[in-house]
C-alpha cells in the first residue's frame, strides 16, 4: 500500500491535525487505526483492507476504549500501542455507577432520533442534547414516522424550540430521501452517532445510510402500538461507512437517561434562562420568589413558558445530585456522590 493510499484513507476516517499532532518522533513507524467495534475481550479496528481484530494484553481495559476512538498499532501484527486524546466523548453515568459509559468518540454530530408519536418527549430530547452540548459534539433532531401523522409540523415547531438555532429535520428513516436530508452532516470525513429510544428507526436509518442491507445490515423491530416503546434491536455500538464518505455510529436504545456532570450542557440547552439570570438583582438569585427577578419577568411576561423553567430546574437538581465531587483531606480526595 502506498503512503498516498494511506493518507487518503485516514482523512475519509476524520483523521485531522488534532490528531496528528499528538503523534511522536519515535511513533513515525506506527499506524492510525480508528476504532470500529469494542467487544469485552477485543477491539475491532477500521483499515484500507477491512475490519482488523487488534492486538491488545490481556492488561487492556477495552472498556476505557469508545467506538470512533483512535489509536496506533504497529503496521505488521496489528498490536495496539496507545490511544490518542480525544476531540469530542459521548458518555453518560448509569444509575448505581460510579465511573462514565462511554458511547462513541470523535463525534462531529450527534443525531437524536425520536418519531412523531407517543415517544417524542421534550424533556427527554433535552436531557440529550446537554449530552451532545457537554460532548461537544452538535446535536441535531432527526423526526421520523412523520408520514404516520397529520400533525408533524406540530412535532417539528416543537423541538426546534427546544435549544437556539437547533437543526430539526423530518423523514422518513426506509426513505432513501433521507440521505439528502441528512447530507450537512454526512459528508466526507465526517463522522455522525446516532442516539434515541428503541423503535424509533435508529437502526432503519443507519442501514439506509450506510446502504446496508441483507446480513450486513442493522437488525429492526417494531413498535407497540399502544406506547409506541419498541424492543433493544442494536446491542453494540459500530462503526459504518456511509456512501457520502462520512461514517455513521449506531447505539444501543435508551428510555431513561439520568443527566450527571452535564452542567454546561444544560446552561447551553436553557441558553435563554442562563442569559437572563446576571441581570437578577441578587447574584444568587435561585429564580423562585426573589424580588428583582429578571428570569421570573420572562415568565409574567409570556417570553418565558413555566413548563420551560420546571424543567430547567429539575435537570439542574438532577445533575447536581448525580455529579460526584471530590471529597477528603488534600492529596487524597476521593470521587464522591452528593447526598
Amino acid at each position: 500500500m502506498t503512503a498516498e493510499t494511506e493518507a487518503a484513507f485516514l482523512e475519509s476516517l476524520g483523521w485531522s491535525e488534532f490528531f496528528a499532532e499528538q503523534l511522536q518522533p519515535a511513533e513515525e513507524d506506527l499506524v492510525p487505526r480508528r476504532v470500529a467495534e469494542v467487544h469485552r475481550s477485543r477491539l475491532s479496528v477500521a483499515s484500507p483492507t477491512g475490519l482488523i481484530r487488534l492486538g491488545i494484553s490481556h492488561q487492556v481495559n477495552t472498556g476505557e476504549f469508545a467506538v470512533g476512538d483512535w489509536v496506533v498499532a504497529k503496521p505488521h501484527d496489528h498490536a495496539l500501542v496507545r490511544r490518542l486524546e480525544r476531540r469530542t466523548l459521548l458518555q453518560r453515568r448509569t444509575e448505581g455507577r460510579q465511573h462514565q459509559q462511554l458511547g462513541a468518540a470523535n463525534v462531529d454530530t450527534l443525531l437524536i432520533v425520536t418519531s412523531c408519536n407517543a415517544d417524542f418527549n421534550v424533556a427527554r430530547l433535552e436531557r440529550y442534547m446537554a449530552l451532545a452540548n457537554q460532548a461537544g459534539t452538535a446535536p441535531v433532531i432527526v423526526l421520523t414516522k412523520a408520514d404516520l401523522v397529520s400533525d408533524a409540523e406540530t412535532y417539528e415547531e416543537q423541538a426546534k424550540a427546544l435549544q437556539r438555532d437547533l437543526p430539526v429535520v423530518v423523514l422518513n428513516a426506509k426513505n432513501e430521501d433521507a440521505v439528502a436530508a441528512l447530507a450537512p452532516w454526512c459528508q466526507f470525513g465526517q463522522t455522525i452517532a446516532l442516539i434515541g429510544s428503541s423503535g424509533v428507526g435508529k437502526s432503519t436509518l443507519v442501514n439506509t445510510l450506510a446502504g446496508l442491507s441483507g446480513e450486513g445490515s442493522q437488525e429492526t423491530g417494531g413498535i407497540r402500538e399502544r406506547d409506541a416503546k419498541g424492543r433493544h434491536t442494536t446491542t453494540a455500538r459500530s462503526l459504518h461507512a456511509m456512501a457520502s464518505g462520512g461514517w455513521v455510529i449506531d447505539t444501543p436504545g435508551m428510555r431513561t437517561l439520568h443527566v450527571s456532570d452535564v452542567a454546561e450542557g444544560i446552561d447551553l440547552v436553557f441558553s435563554e434562562i442562563t442569559e437572563l439570570a446576571p441581570h437578577c438583582r441578587f447574584r444568587d438569585c435561585t429564580h423562585d420568589h426573589e424580588p428583582g427577578c429578571a428570569v421570573q419577568a420572562a415568565v409574567d411576561a409570556g417570553a418565558l413558558p413555566t413548563e420551560r423553567l420546571a424543567r430547567w430546574r429539575t435537570l439542574l437538581a438532577e445533575n447536581r445530585k448525580n455529579t460526584p465531587q471530590m471529597t477528603g483531606p488534600r492529596g487524597n480526595k476521593i470521587l464522591q456522590k452528593k447526598r
